[in-house]
């Protein structure tokens, strides 16, 4: 990995994604549409704190400072995507309790409970992974709209357990992409589905989004959470995160466990995290595994010597 990519959750890189965001995303976009300008407009919680473009530990230390609420930090996401979405389509549907579980963690933190790197931390999850609570899980698909999971997958039980927020779904490939070979000969259609419409880029609204993750990918180059989970078969979270600039791994197989999610292969299916840094990458891929690991010390320059 080139050095100067090795790790984003330092904004005084020579380039940064708000300085190429504000070169290359917002002048295609404006072409397109006149301009996506909110996609730079800082974005600030009640207390004053911007969050765009904050990594988890930042965003951590911001709450533990009090500069910034799980609360007030939920509803600017959610004033983003209700700002956003409309050209996006990176999001099928909020969590109408996100704020009411934000305030719960807020007291806990306030009691001096926090349960980890991700405690109060709002997350989007592709809409084919199960959510047992008053959201759809329908692969973006109108066959099954309606229906009722009957428990949250086990890696969303893990996020909720450690705090995170399931702050709505995010759109995909219908049914990842398993319907025909239209999403191989039309790369356009890749992200598209029934309930959501086609998601955009976030950088260039005539260039693809990918698939079949691409709500995650959109939503997390767009500010629109934290960080994300998608899934994929072949490429549904590398190549989504490759066209929106941000960092997506398809872990090895095994590692997350499958249940709870709408397959196409299960030899093949995973799914992963994806954020705009390495080290959200790595904070949100140690929870969702079991057993959960802390893989930020690894990191460190040198950290792999002898291992």
């Amino acid at each position: 990995m080139n050095e100067q990519h090795s790790d984003r959750t330092d904004l005084d890189h020579n380039i940064t994604r708000r300085k190429f965001l504000g070169t290359s995303a917002l002048s295609s976009a404006a072409l397109v549409t006149g301009g996506l300008t909110s996609l730079l407009r800082q974005s600030a919680s009640a207390t004053g704190f911007n969050f765009v473009e904050a990594t988890i530990p930042q965003l951590q230390a911001a709450m533990a400072s009090g500069a910034l609420t799980s609360a007030d930090l939920t509803s600017g996401y959610i004033n983003r995507i209700q700002s956003l979405n409309p050209t996006l389509h990176a999001v099928i549907e909020v969590n109408p309790n996100a704020v009411a579980i934000a305030t719960a963690l807020d007291n806990e933190r306030r009691n001096g409970h926090v349960r980890g790197p991700l405690h109060g931390i709002p997350i989007l999850v592709k809409d084919n992974i199960a959510t047992d609570d008053n959201m759809q899980t329908t692969a973006g698909s109108l066959a099954i709209y309606g229906s009722q999971v009957p428990a949250d997958a086990p890696l969303i039980q893990q996020l909720r357990a450690a705090g995170a927020i399931i702050l709505g779904k995010a759109n995909l490939g219908e049914w990842a992409n398993f319907r025909d070979d239209e999403a191989e000969t039309y790369p356009l259609a890749v992200g598209w589905s029934a309930r959501g419409g086609s998601t955009n880029n976030a950088y260039d609204l005539s260039y693809t989004s990918w698939g079949s993750s691409s709500g995650s990918g959109t939503g997390a180059a767009a500010n629109l959470c934290a960080a994300a989970v998608g899934t994929e078969t072949d490429g549904s979270i590398t190549g989504p995160s490759a066209v929106e600039n941000i960092f997506g791994l398809k872990p090895t197989l095994g590692l997350i466990s499958q249940a709870g999610i709408v397959p196409i292969s299960h030899q093949q299916d995973t799914a992963g995290p994806m954020a705009r840094s390495v080290t959200d990458v790595a904070i949100l891929l140690g929870i969702m595994q079991s057993p959960q690991t802390d893989y930020t010390p690894l990191l460190q320059r040198g950290a792999l010597q002898g291992k």
